[in-house]
């Protein structure tokens, strides 16, 4: 009986960390909770004459950002594979090490290093989630090896 009451327990453990809470959601209504409002979570990413959309997490650090949009900035070519920009202010933080970095992940490194990635790779850093480019085809041409004037908008 008590083996059985641990594999209970452990499944709902194991079904309730799956669910991460950074998902990025896409205008959609947060049910079940007190927040019954819709969240905007999409956003313009402009790039030279390219334009991506990119969806924003659902956490304090996108909400914080979002009230700092629209922003165009000056970002730093780093390591052949990230663009990076120091914000005026602090944000929120969560930090985490992602482990994988994903080509088209924005995040935040310490409280106020905007952080554009643009190659898929392995990190020992930790960061905040920020948001997701959707579809990366064509990024990185578009931010070259070079530092560049990117703006971000919400849609």
């Amino acid at each position: 009986m008590k083996f059985i009451i641990l594999n209970v327990f452990c499944l709902f453990f194991f079904i309730s960390s799956y669910c991460d809470k950074n998902t990025p959601i896409k205008n959609q209504s947060k049910k079940g909770s007190n927040n019954t409002h819709t969240k905007n979570a999409q956003m313009t990413i402009k790039i030279g004459s390219k334009t991506f959309e990119a969806l924003l997490y659902d956490n304090a650090t996108a909400t914080a950002f979002k009230a700092l949009l629209p922003l165009t900035i000056n970002m730093i070519e780093l390591n052949d594979n990230e663009k990076y920009s120091d914000l005026k202010g602090n944000l929120p933080i969560n930090l985490f090490n992602p482990k994988t970095i994903q080509n088209g992940d924005l995040m935040i490194y310490g409280s106020n290093t905007l952080v554009l990635f643009y190659k898929t790779l392995s990190t020992p850093y930790s960061y905040t989630k920020l948001g997701c480019i959707t579809d990366t085809t064509g990024l990185a041409e578009a931010l070259g090896s070079d530092n560049i004037l990117i703006s971000f908008e919400l849609d």
